[in-house]
C-alpha cells in the first residue's frame, strides 16, 4: 500500500508545451532542409533518368521530368562497348585511389608524428616548409613534376599515375596537429614497456588514431578518384585512363552517346556518394581532433 502511494505521489515529468511557434519554427527548419536535400538530389536524378532513357528522348522537345519507360539494357551497352573503356576506367580509379590513399596516409602519418612528438633539430622549419607547400598552387609545379615522371618513364604506368600524390602538406598538418594532443600518459606507458618511437607509434599512437585516419583516408580517396588534370597527362593510352578521363572522352568524340555519358557519370559518383554516407560521421570527428589543440 505504502508502495503504491509513494508511486502516485511522485511528479510527474514536466512535458514541453507545444505552442503555435515552435510547430511554426519546425516546419520551416525540416521544411527548408527537404527542400535543400531535394535541390542537391536533382543532378543525380537528371543523371540516372538521362542515363536509362533513350537518345530521342534525351532530345526530345517533349521531354518530361518523369519518364515514360526506363531502358536498363543500357547499363549493358555501356559496360559492352568496345569504343568506351568504363571497365578499365573504373579498375584503374579504384587502384589509384586505393593505392594513392594507404600510401599519403602512411608517409604524412608518421610525418605528422615525427613533427609533433619526435625533439629534434630544424623540425620547425621542416614544419614552415611544409606549411609553404600547402600555398603553391599544383598548377606551377605541374609541368617539372611531368618532366621528372617522364624520365623515370613513368607515362601510361599505374606508378605515374600514385606516386607523386602520395605526399600532401595538408594531411601532414592535419596529423601534425592531432598528435599534438594525443596524450603523453600513453607514450611513457609504453617507454616504460621498453618501446621506442617506432613501438610506440604503430602499437599506441596508430591503434588510438582511428578517426583522424578514417576521416582523412576518405577525404584523400575522393581527391585522388575526382582527380582528372593528372590522369589526363600521364595517362595517355586508353589503358591508363581513370574513370574521369574516359568520361571527358565522351565530349571530345564526334559522336556523343548522350545516355552513355549520363550514365557512366551517375556510376562514376555512386562510389563516392555511398563512402560519403557511411563515413560522414568520421570526416567530421576527424576534423574536430585535429583542431581542438596546437
Amino acid at each position: 500500500m505504502a508502495t503504491l502511494v509513494s508511486q502516485s505521489m511522485r511528479p510527474r515529468p514536466h512535458k514541453p508545451k507545444l505552442t503555435t511557434g515552435k510547430v511554426v519554427s519546425a516546419i520551416l527548419r525540416y521544411g527548408t532542409l527537404i527542400i535543400m536535400a531535394l535541390f542537391f538530389l536533382l543532378p543525380f536524378y537528371l543523371m540516372v533518368r538521362n542515363g536509362l532513357a533513350t537518345e530521342m528522348d534525351i532530345s526530345s522537345p517533349q521531354w518530361s521530368f518523369f519518364p515514360g519507360s526506363l531502358h536498363f539494357e543500357n547499363i549493358t551497352e555501356l559496360f559492352s562497348d568496345p569504343d568506351v573503356p568504363f571497365v578499365d576506367g573504373m579498375i584503374n580509379s579504384t587502384l589509384v585511389a586505393v593505392l594513392q590513399t594507404t600510401g599519403q596516409i602512411l608517409v604524412c602519418m608518421l610525418a605528422g608524428y615525427g613533427l609533433a612528438r619526435i625533439p629534434y633539430r630544424w623540425s620547425n622549419t621542416i614544419f614552415y616548409s611544409v606549411l609553404l607547400t600547402l600555398m603553391i598552387p599544383f598548377a606551377v609545379i605541374f609541368v617539372p613534376v611531368y618532366v621528372i615522371v617522364s624520365s623515370f618513364q613513368w607515362v601510361n604506368t599505374l606508378q605515374g599515375l600514385v606516386v607523386p600524390g602520395i605526399f600532401s602538406g595538408f594531411t601532414t598538418f592535419l596529423f601534425r596537429q592531432f598528435f599534438l594532443s594525443f596524450p603523453h600518459e600513453l607514450e611513457e606507458a609504453g617507454r616504460v614497456d621498453g618501446l621506442g618511437y617506432w613501438g610506440i607509434f604503430w602499437r599506441i599512437v596508430v591503434p588510438n588514431s582511428g578517426g583522424i585516419i578514417s576521416a582523412l583516408s576518405v577525404i584523400t580517396f575522393i581527391a585522388a578518384w575526382n582527380a582528372f588534370l593528372w590522369p589526363l597527362a600521364v595517362g595517355q593510352d586508353s589503358s591508363a585512363y581513370t574513370i574521369q578521363v574516359v568520361i571527358s572522352a565522351f565530349m571530345n568524340s564526334q559522336n556523343v552517346n548522350m545516355h552513355e555519358l549520363f550514365l557512366s557519370t551517375a556510376i562514376a559518383i555512386l562510389p563516392l556518394v555511398v563512402i560519403f554516407f557511411i563515413l560522414q560521421r568520421f570526416i567530421v570527428e576527424g576534423y574536430k581532433q585535429s583542431g581542438l589543440k596546437g
